[in-house]
């Protein structure tokens, strides 16, 4: 199914598309001042009120088994905050939940458009997704192991679902073929590896060597997922760039 990712078309949102109406709008921005009085310093003195007003984005859960609750304590006694640990925990859980659903996402665009010369396969994001997958698990087995519940909303995993429903969303889009679909993946998959650092770091400074481990061997499968789409993005993309968009193998 042809549809390239930069098609020439009758796109009209620019003001250079009507010269005379161009015209008229800039002079009547100008000759009109705003029907209300102040400048941007108000709207930061509200986002100010109202951060002093809220309360935190939730709060972690304590332990759930009495296992759980005597390894807080130690980790207290040691002067260590088990807490974060937790809630980065339920962050990744979240996140590697998403990704599995990203690259369902990614799988239905390869099946209507198709991929290219170096382009993803229907192997290569069906493996991806099934590692996405495990490292859920390895993230809830964890949690577990820490006596927490992996099914709690911590205040990390809030913030990282609000900071995620772009990508959700663009992937899903009926207008995005699979080579634009391949921007949301790079941006998931930066922020996947970056996070995978900090929680080796900060399972490393808590004393969790076995979970430091675990972590580091996700890492590494999620830098090959970050060098995949890399290339798959370029491919495509010097594919679509090719004097004549007839170039053999061009996406989608």
């Amino acid at each position: 199914m042809e549809r390239k990712a930069s098609e020439l078309g009758m796109n009209k949102t620019g003001i250079a598309t009507s010269p005379v109406g161009g015209k008229k709008t800039i002079e009547g921005a100008e000759k009109y001042s705003p029907d209300v009085p102040g400048d941007a310093s108000g709207i930061w003195k509200e986002r100010q009120a109202y951060a002093r007003e809220s309360e935190n984005l939730g709060s972690v859960p304590p332990p759930v088994t009495m296992k759980g609750m005597a390894k807080t304590a130690v980790d207290m006694l040691k002067g260590g905050r088990s807490t974060v640990f937790i809630d980065k925990l339920g962050q990744r859980a979240g996140f590697e939940r998403t990704g599995v659903r990203l690259y369902e996402a990614a799988l239905s665009k390869l099946d209507v458009f198709g991929t290219w010369e170096g382009g993803p396969s229907r192997e290569q994001l069906e493996k991806i997704r099934l590692d996405e997958l495990s490292h859920f698990a390895l993230v809830k087995r964890s949690i577990e192991k820490l006596g927490g519940d992996p099914t709690a909303l911590t205040p990390a995993a809030d913030l990282q679902a609000n900071m995620s429903e772009g990508v959700p969303r663009m992937l899903t889009d009926p207008h995005v073929n699979l080579l634009q679909s391949l921007d949301g993946l790079l941006t998931a998959e930066l922020v996947d590896n970056a996070s995978w650092e900090l929680l080796i770091e900060l399972a490393r400074e808590l004393g969790h060597t076995a979970l430091a481990e675990d972590f580091q061997r996700a890492l590494d499968v999620e830098q090959e997922h970050l060098a995949l789409v890399r290339s798959w993005i370029a491919t495509g993309t010097m594919l679509e760039a090719r004097v004549g968009e007839e170039a053999a193998g061009a996406p989608a």
